[in-house]
């Protein structure tokens, strides 16, 4: 009997050793599965502030798309009653409603009203011919203005913002025989004349265009999207949706926009404005 009560005993120990080891492995593998789970989340949270500062002083592309579609408040939309041709023919340029159609000759530009300082503008374009050429012209200054509307010269000194096709490229490297060093068609800016600027690299050989940092051009006959933002001597490109060129040092900082015929025929829609302090 003694011997029955000291197994039963023992078993009972047995037993209570068991469950004891038992919760024991399980607040062990609750506090690892804890542990872990700590530790990821402070691995992504220090991952992320590595990425966040990295992408931060690198300027990474992730950081600067802005799709702007040109709606909201301060916004309007811009046509052919807010432009004065300044050197083309009467019938280079029609215009239904805020879709502007220009043939391309003669080589010249169209302004707006009044000179304007900082601004947001956003407009699709499209070429219609292989290799066409045009410009939205930012600050286009008053005096070149006077000379193209007296017949001197065929387009304004100001900064410019390329709106040219990939055949432009295409056929200077086929006579060529190498890329182009000079300009591309994925948006450069650069300034014209007497004008300066300051350019966001990469930067041309010349030192005085900027180049796109992404080639995000599309071709003839498919819409461009571009967003320009102009302020206080600085002027940023958005193509299709990410930052891509700019410069700053402007001058000048102040005068008209203008839109290019160039030798080719292009369309432009969805022109929209908003004027800055």
């Amino acid at each position: 009997m003694v011997i029955d009560r000291f197994v039963d005993d023992y078993d009972k120990v047995a037993i209570l050793i068991a469950y004891c080891k038992i919760m024991i492995l399980k607040n062990l593998r609750r506090q690892s599965i804890i542990g872990a789970t700590i530790l990821a989340l402070g691995i992504f949270a220090a991952q992320s502030f590595s990425d966040g500062k990295e992408a931060k002083t690198s300027g990474s592309p992730a950081h600067r798309k802005a799709f702007i579609d040109g709606t909201g408040q301060g916004w309007r939309e811009l046509t052919g009653e807010d432009f004065v041709n300044v050197n083309c023919d009467l019938e280079t340029w029609t215009w239904d409603g805020g879709h502007g159609s220009c043939t391309g000759k003669p080589v010249g530009v169209i302004r707006m009203k009044k000179p304007i300082r900082n601004f947001e503008l956003v407009c699709e374009w499209m070429h219609k011919k292989h290799a066409g050429n045009s410009g939205v012209f930012a600050w286009a200054s008053p005096a070149s203005i006077e000379k193209l509307a007296a017949g001197k010269g065929r387009l304004p000194d100001g900064i410019e913002v390329q709106v040219l096709d990939l055949g432009y490229e295409t056929n200077w490297e086929r006579s060529k025989g190498k890329p182009s060093d000079w300009f591309t068609s994925h948006g450069d800016v650069f300034p014209t004349g007497p004008a300066k600027m300051t350019p966001f690299p990469p930067v041309a050989p010349n030192g005085k265009r900027s180049f796109p940092s992404k080639r995000l051009t599309k071709g003839i006959n498919e819409w461009n999207h571009y967003y320009i933002r102009a302020i206080n001597g600085e002027v940023r490109l958005w193509v299709n949706g990410e930052e891509v060129s700019g410069g700053t040092n402007c001058s000048p900082a102040e005068g008209y926009l203008c839109l290019e015929s160039e030798g080719s025929p292009i369309e432009f829609k969805n022109i929209r404005l908003r004027l800055l302090p």
